[in-house]
């Protein structure tokens, strides 16, 4: 009773040896030759589930596919240039998909990836993936939901210009039943039928593959029809994704629609789970067996091999020979593949996490073209917000493939006036005003960049990144690491955050917790704290995103947005806009240092650094002031070399005691052999209030003095 796998198995060879196989139609659009291929991939992957499920140890993540064959009808009706975002039961579209490479050799590398062996070509042993880039397919893993904003992303690059991908492409996205009521996918869907009402193009097929269950709980009969079958903006197709002929009817139907009208379509396709959710799952504990055997008659195979006797191509005995002659082969290759590498050491599993070059940087625009745009060197002052805005204006001059976008950045310019009149300048399909969602924002980009193009997405405040941090931390951060480097997703994260602003305060405006971008492997973090440094910075991070192809997030200090002097009228903290000819340059890892006494040093960030140059004047030592500027990774070796000869050390960070990076810079300074003393001044472990309150939970110039002079003495 609990060996489904076994009893699926047995009913198969059962039904072909007497003949029992359910009735069919006719598959009018589907040739003999197809229709043996069909069946190929089916038995194929059938057998790898079998497979994973008595191999246990040698083979791991053993999801299978079983039941959702018919998803391989995608594979056909489309084109492999067609990128393809998938649901973790793909395994017979990838398949399908494979066949059609030249010199592929999809079984195989189907076995290396259940084994997670070094040699697998599209994770490199790092998990069981589903994907390829010679399939144009990123490798998801257990993906519930979280790529679908990026493949709505994807869709809507398809209309910015030439990107990677042909521009009639068409973007495919699979999902499960259960996973169509997450957020995630709600918030997808809703900005793809939100573009196509208002006459975007939204090449995108949704497809849902709706088996009944999500796990043990059941989805309730009719609710996906019922939710998606009359949303505005989006063309509802259903078909029955266990019979091979009208998934392809279904499949055709719906890329076909899509390619042609340029708008989001929901393909509706009915599967069957098999096997239960997973090889540990025991589907008899929450299902009765009658249930699971009304299931299991369901099977997609049966009706092929159904399709196949009417079709007059093969026999039942030819099949069932097919059908043990996969088994053995498989059983073969399986045997080759658990005798090959796998991953062993740190330095290895790390590798594709920073990627290195792969992407030669592009002319730096000619003074004259600068000059057409206002961006002369007309040694006026100004602060951080206005010397962002033309080093973006310059950005996007540099880079043509650069395009801004987020909540109210191109009509107003941003709350700031950051992008103010960019979309002026370079037009509507490079500044644009998105949806008031943050997961779409983040999943735009995503997409966008693995269509060539180099997205510098807004998020208005620190705190609204935090119901989409799993776009950076689950999607844009491990693509490069899951596709062993060979998929990217390059981008540069503007966040307006951090503490102190003033008359629009409250823990949503003001909020001082970087710590959930800091423990994410690969996604470099960078702070200017003034205007010259955020000129070079943004530089910097634009060309970590271009020429190494990372994911970098730039966190611009509110509160110093429009800040002029240190001390009252000295300008101080404003800077004159440089062209990149005549340039410094500030090289990812290197810090800012201001003075050279040894007496003190005062290791700061953002608001942190500003406050320690006031407090400053009044020490009456010595002092070095440091400005970390990268605060993921952090920049150890310059950092001990600029503290290596100072007798004290203070660290300001204005973010909260617990998580912060003041922790991290004690504990390394320490582990790194430095014995000055050494104290450190920070956020309490608070929410920011309203009003002046505020500051009572932040650190202030009275805290830093008050703490340099207990540390040193004075």
């Amino acid at each position: 009773m609990f060996d489904r796998a076994k009893a699926i198995d047995e009913a198969f060879i059962a039904a072909l040896e007497t003949g029992t196989l359910p009735a069919v139609g006719v598959a009018p659009d589907m040739s003999d030759a197809m229709l043996a291929d069909v069946l190929d991939t089916q038995i194929m992957n059938r057998h790898l589930d079998l497979m994973a499920r008595r191999t246990k140890g040698q083979t791991f993540y053993s999801i299978g596919s079983s039941g959702h064959d018919g998803t391989l009808a995608l594979a056909l009706a489309s084109r492999n240039s067609d990128m393809a975002f998938l649901h973790y039961r793909d395994a017979a579209f990838c398949i399908q998909r494979r066949k059609a490479v030249t010199g592929s050799t999809p079984l195989y590398d189907m076995i290396l990836s259940f084994a997670a062996s070094s040699d697998d070509p599209v994770s490199g042993g790092r998990h069981k993936v589903l994907g390829g880039l010679d399939i144009m397919t990123p490798p998801q893993t257990s993906t519930i939901a979280s790529h679908l904003p990026k493949a709505v992303g994807a869709a809507h690059s398809l209309c910015l210009g030439q990107g990677d991908m042909p521009s009639d492409s068409v973007i495919l996205c699979t999902f499960g039943d259960a996973s169509s009521n997450h957020s995630t996918a709600q918030g997808a869907i809703n900005a793809a039928a939100w573009a196509a009402y208002q006459g975007s193009p939204m090449p995108l097929v949704f497809v849902c593959e709706d088996n009944d269950i999500g796990i043990s709980v059941r989805t309730p009969k009719g609710w996906i029809a019922a939710n998606y079958s009359r949303r505005p903006g989006l063309h509802y197709i259903a078909c029955d994704g266990t019979d091979i002929a009208d998934a392809m009817r279904g499949a055709k139907a719906a890329v076909n629609y899509a390619r042609a009208r340029r708008r989001p379509v929901f393909l509706h396709m009915k599967t069957v789970r098999l096997m239960g959710h997973a090889g540990a799952d025991i589907e008899a504990k929450y299902t009765s067996l009658p249930d699971i055997e009304t299931r299991e008659a369901g099977d997609p195979l049966l009706k092929t091999a159904a399709h196949v006797v009417k079709s007059g191509i093969m026999s039942t005995k030819d099949m069932l020979g097919a059908y043990h002659a996969m088994r053995a082969r498989i059983d073969r290759v399986a045997a080759d593949v658990f005798t090959r590498p796998k991953l062993e050491t740190a330095e290895a599993i790390m590798a594709p996490i920073a990627d290195g070059v792969h992407k030669p940087m592009p002319d730096l625009p000619s003074k004259d073209a600068l000059a057409s745009i206002g961006l002369n060197r007309d040694g006026r002052q100004i602060p951080l917000n206005k010397m962002l805005n033309k080093t973006l204006a310059e950005v996007m001059l540099t880079y043509d493939k650069a395009f801004v976008f987020g909540e109210d950045v191109a009509r107003k310019g941003g709350v700031y006036g950051v992008t103010l009149d960019l979309l002026k300048t370079f037009g509507a399909k490079r500044v644009q005003d998105t949806l008031l969602d943050e997961q779409t924002i983040l999943g735009m980009a995503i997409g966008a960049a693995q269509n060539g193009f180099l997205p510098i997405p807004e998020i208005q405040f620190l705190a609204y990144l935090h119901n989409a941090e799993d776009q950076i931390r689950g999607e844009a951060a491990t693509l490069s690491f899951f596709s062993n480097g060979q998929f990217t997703n390059p981008m540069v994260i503007r966040i307006a955050g951090l503490g102190y602003q003033r008359g629009f305060g409250g823990h949503f405006h003001n909020d001082n917790s970087v710590t959930v971008l800091r423990d994410i492997p690969g996604l470099i973090v960078a702070c200017p704290s003034g205007a010259d440094d955020a000129r070079k910075m943004l530089r910097e991070v634009t060309r970590l995103a271009h020429v190494e192809r990372r994911v970098c997030v730039f966190l611009e200090p509110i509160a110093l947005y429009g800040t002029t002097d240190i001390h009252d009228g000295d300008k101080a903290w404003t800077g004159t806009y440089v062209p990149p000819h005549d340039d410094e340059v500030i090289k990812f890892g290197e810090v800012g240092q201001y003075g050279e006494g040894t007496e003190l040093a005062i290791l700061t960030y953002g608001n942190g650094y500003y406050l320690s140059r006031q407090a400053d004047k009044d020490l009456g030592m010595k002092t070095r002031i440091i400005d970390i500027r990268w605060l993921a990774p952090l920049p150890m070796n310059a950092i001990l070399q600029a503290v290596k000869l100072c007798k004290h050390i203070l660290i300001v960070d204005e973010c909260r005691r617990s998580g912060s990076l003041s922790e991290e810079i004690m504990a390394q300074l320490i582990e790194h052999g430095i014995t000055a003393p050494m104290a450190r001044v920070t956020g309490h472990d608070s929410f920011i209030p309203l009003g002046n309150a505020a500051y009572a939970v932040m650190p202030s110039v009275d805290d830093i003095k008050a703490a340099a002079e207990a540390l040193c003495g004075t």
